[in-house]
C-alpha cells in the first residue's frame, strides 16, 4: 500500500521550512525512525524520520524547497 508522507510540524513557530538535504533516494528501503530529510527553520535544524517501514517510491520535495506543514514530501510503499 503506498502511503503520502506530509511535512510534520517541526516548532510551535516554524509554518514553513526550508529543505536543505534529502538523505534518501527512489528504490531506498527505510526504517521507521530513519532520516528522510533535513530542514531548517529560522531557530533550527531538524532531521525528518520516517514514521514507518516502507521503500521510497517517489520524492515529492529537492534541496532549496520551501515546504508548509502539511505539503507531500515523499511516497512510500509500506
Amino acid at each position: 500500500m503506498r502511503s503520502t508522507l506530509k511535512m510534520p510540524k517541526v516548532g510551535d513557530a516554524a509554518n514553513e521550512v526550508l529543505v536543505i538535504s534529502v538523505a534518501v533516494a527512489v528504490g531506498d528501503t527505510v526504517a521507521a525512525g530513519d532520516t528522510l530529510f533535513t530542514v531548517e527553520t529560522d531557530k533550527a535544524t531538524v532531521d525528518v524520520p520516517a514514521p514507518t517501514a516502507g521503500r521510497v517510491v517517489e520524492i515529492l520535495l529537492k534541496v532549496d524547497d520551501e515546504l508548509p506543514t502539511g505539503a507531500p514530501t515523499l511516497v512510500l510503499d509500506v
